[in-house]
């Protein structure tokens, strides 16, 4: 491990062996970080969070993986109530100016470019990418290997395994460059290409759920398990249903 000039690490923070928290660099308590993780000059990680609610007393906790990168500048808040938790996963990649808000939860292979930015209770899935000033409204979910836009406003769920952009965020297609280089076979992609056309087709989006189901596919199941459990609706750039 190895801590540069001027950091800071607070009471009550765990790191695992490997970590290198660079000069001026802050841990905040609570902060729990396992093995191998960078964090660059200036970021903060574990502050607190921006919720009129909170309480400074309560006791809340900033749960970080594994082999995570963060560069200058990136702020992670813990949650927001008593014992909750802001997650973040394995090798993710945070770039300059990154901001994780409350409550959080950012799966595995993430990454999250230059001034991109999460409000609080947002859930990223596995192998998203956020692009340069992607701006998440609270409680939103991007789903697993999506691709965000630069500038792009999410105001509702973005797909996975779909590129969305534009303010406010619609989704423009398939991601088959990040499909491609994840390694799905081509019998998934276009199962996914036939479920992206039954999604945006004319009639009721419960019959376009029902007939997506029955492809078989389980990729495409995952994609209309997530636009069922969808609560804020999801960005598509058809009229809203």
């Amino acid at each position: 491990m190895s801590i540069g000039p001027c950091a800071v690490i607070e009471e009550d923070v765990e790191l695992g062996e490997g970590c290198a928290i660079a000069a001026h660099a802050v841990i905040k308590r609570h902060t729990r970080m396992g093995v191998r993780n960078r964090v660059a000059e200036h970021a903060v990680i574990g502050g607190d969070p921006q919720d009129l609610k909170f309480q400074p007393g309560h006791r809340s906790y900033t749960e970080i993986g594994d082999e995570n990168v963060f560069r200058e500048g990136v702020t992670v808040h813990r949650g927001s109530r008593e014992n909750a938790r802001t997650r973040i996963g394995n090798r993710c990649f945070l770039m300059v100016g990154a901001h994780v808000a409350h409550d959080c939860v950012v799966g595995d292979q993430v990454v999250m470019a230059n001034s991109a930015t999460l409000a609080g209770e947002v859930t990223v899935q596995e192998g998203a990418f956020l692009s340069g000033f992607v701006a998440v409204h609270q409680f939103c979910r991007v789903g697993r290997m999506a691709m965000i836009g630069g500038l792009t406003k999410l105001v509702q769920d973005a797909l996975p395994f779909c590129i969305t952009d534009g303010n406010p965020g619609r989704a423009r297609g398939l991601n088959l460059t990040g499909l491609r280089r994840s390694g799905f076979s081509r019998e998934e992609i276009a199962a996914l290409k036939e479920a992206y056309r039954l999604l945006y087709a004319r009639g009721p989006l419960a019959e376009a759920l029902k007939r997506m189901k029955s492809m078989g596919s389980t990729t495409v199941d995952e994609l209309a398990d997530f636009i069922a459990g969808s609560t804020r609706g999801f960005a598509h750039p058809g009229p809203d249903r």
